[in-house]
């Protein structure tokens, strides 16, 4: 082995084992064997710590004072600043604009993905938008949304070379199901975001490719009168079908602790992920920032742990880390273990399922974490290696 990590409390597949020790070698976790058992290599005490695969981040837009819109070049601040927290795997998101904003950060993802010297892996891109419902804009702008144009997604889709593995639209937008259609056909884990959509609307898109829903209760659609009579919406088809993936912003903030709790109650942890969501103030001591890239800012104000719009009427974003996400659904009361499985196993299963990610097991990669009771950081190992 080359390296032996014992003394731990191993945080896997929703439970914690005692009592087992862990081999790391060439990159990949080795063995996962009783702690009596000789093992050679360089010896590591956990002290008693926890010990879990990396924390995997499938929805964020930025960190460390740097958006993935703003080109490679910001990757390496953003990736570093959620890293430190945790955060080994991350899927980059975009944020809402025109056709050349959109192709550049799509190629500027695939300039980052050769960069050596990211520490973080980016397991692919996260297109949110443009086909969204200005109706549910939230901090998007409501000028750059629009229904799905086949040659335009097709030209982005193209452009990635495969890189796209999630891309969020309202199905009920003219041409949406047929987008969804086509996408899921390619791949991509098509989800349902900034969206007015009913019932019926959301159980035709899950037939036709969509399978996940986009920050819940956030610019999410809920039950609404029509003429007199009521509909249920995107919150009540998550609820309702069991297999529609949902993703939540547990920062303490976009959801109170009573909706965390419902959330957990009614959703199998193996459906549910948890998602930062941050944007470029994430891991940053400011009270201003901006979504989205410096040609085309969104202010911002920083304030009771969240980004708000300057009106302060709603939210503009995430200033959430992984570990966060994690300690508060503690102590809305999920299970340590549960909810590291939906920061870890859960996200991987929707995005990246054959990667050998978000478990620790032989043979999985050797991304790993340490932390105390307060879910505090205190060691990453990248493939083996020891980072922090």
């Amino acid at each position: 082995m080359d390296t032996v990590i014992k003394n731990v409390k191993i945080v896997t597949d929703g439970k914690v084992l005692e009592g087992y020790q862990v081999g790391l070698k060439d990159g990949k976790i080795a063995a996962v064997v009783p702690a009596h058992m000789p093992m050679e290599g360089v010896q590591v005490d956990g002290k008693g710590q926890y010990l879990s695969a990396g924390f995997v981040d499938i929805h964020v837009h930025g960190g460390g004072g740097a958006d993935f819109m703003d080109g490679a070049s910001a990757y390496g601040a953003a990736c570093e600043s959620h890293l430190q927290h945790g955060t080994t795997s991350i899927v980059p998101t975009t944020i809402s604009a025109d056709l050349s904003q959109t192709l550049f950060a799509v190629e500027q993802f695939m300039e980052a993905k050769k960069d050596m010297s990211i520490r973080c892996n980016l397991l692919g891109l996260h297109l949110e938008g443009p086909y969204l419902n200005p109706a549910m804009a939230g901090a998007m702008r409501p000028e750059q949304l629009k229904p799905p144009c086949e040659k335009e997604y097709m030209q982005l889709w193209e452009a990635s070379q495969g890189g796209i593995i999630r891309w969020t639209a309202a199905p009920e937008l003219e041409g949406a199901i047929e987008f969804g259609k086509n996408m899921a056909k390619q791949g991509v884990v098509m989800s349902i975001g900034h969206s007015d959509a009913d019932y019926d609307t959301v159980s035709r898109a899950f037939d036709n490719g969509y399978s996940m829903v986009t920050h819940l209760y956030s610019a999410c659609s809920s039950i609404k009168r029509i003429g007199g009579f009521r509909h249920a919406g995107i919150v009540e088809a998550a609820y309702l079908m069991d297999d529609l993936w949902v993703e939540i912003i547990a920062d303490g903030c976009h959801l109170p602790n009573s909706l965390l709790q419902f959330v957990t109650k009614f959703k199998k942890p193996e459906t549910v992920a948890l998602i930062t969501d941050a944007m470029r103030a994430a891991g940053q001591n400011v009270t201003e920032s901006y979504l989205g890239s410096a040609d085309c800012p969104q202010p911002v104000i920083i304030e009771d742990g969240v980004a708000k719009l300057l009106d302060r009427q709603a939210f503009g974003g995430s200033i959430a880390t992984t570990d966060r996400l994690v300690c508060t659904m503690v102590q809305a009361g999920t299970p340590l273990p549960l909810a590291v499985q939906m920061m870890t196993q859960t996200p991987i299963s929707f995005v990246a399922p054959k990667l050998k990610k978000g478990r620790i097991a032989e043979g999985y990669d050797a991304d790993l974490i340490l932390f105390n009771e307060n879910i505090d950081v205190t060691s990453i190992y990248l493939k083996g290696e020891k980072v922090k």
